[in-house]
């Protein structure tokens, strides 16, 4: 019985998925996302009672996908250069994963920042303790001095924009072709590590 309840859930928060991303939170029904998901409306109100409860919980589920993750990564005993690899692994994986989040995300703070930043704040994400990690190997000397919000922007710029920018680069670069689009985006681990640490490694 326990797994049935978790596959339709995890049916149900797909299905929200898509429908949120492809009509945004305003414009999402309820019986859109149940026939989505392939069940009956009132299935999905006992497991989800209204849009809200069920926005909440697909962010919950992404941050739980790799914010913990990162988390350990960027706190654990590696040297720099490795945390950084590791954590760019994780955030291209979750975005290969959900190709579709950075714009849904982007539609969503247009729509209602305070939405996002009360989840976010919800959810405990702090990025403090990222910028002092950043800030003591910087004087340890392991990477060039530099901001630190600017190396994490930089890599998240790095990481995000192929996939907010998916339809023109698919357009432009591989003739709408979606199998070249994909694996160019599977690329993108390696090209960003690489030209990360050559932007941050002591010369």
């Amino acid at each position: 019985m326990s797994a049935r309840k978790d596959n339709t859930e995890e049916k149900i928060l797909d299905a929200a998925t898509t429908v949120f991303v492809r009509k945004g939170m305003d414009g999402a029904r309820m019986q859109e996302i149940a026939d989505e998901a392939g069940i009956n409306k009132a299935l999905l109100h006992y497991y989800f009672r209204s849009k809200d409860k069920l926005f909440d919980a697909i962010f919950s589920k992404i941050i739980g996908f790799a914010f913990p993750k990162i988390g350990q990564i960027l706190q654990s005993d590696m040297d720099f250069t490795s945390k950084v690899e590791q954590a760019i692994d994780t955030y291209i994986d979750l975005l290969l994963k959900y190709p579709y989040l950075p714009g849904f995300i982007l539609k969503e703070i247009n729509r209602d920042p305070s939405v996002f930043f009360k989840l976010v704040m919800k959810h405990g994400f702090n990025i403090k303790p990222i910028l002092q990690i950043i800030s003591d190997a910087m004087d340890r000397g392991e990477i060039v001095c530099m901001k630190p919000e600017h190396l994490v922007v930089n890599v998240i710029g790095l990481c995000v924009f192929p996939f907010a920018a998916r339809p023109v680069i698919s357009f432009l670069a591989f003739n709408e072709d979606k199998a070249a689009t994909q694996a160019f985006l599977e690329e993108r681990k390696q090209e960003v590590k690489q030209f990360v640490l050559r932007a941050i490694e002591p010369k």
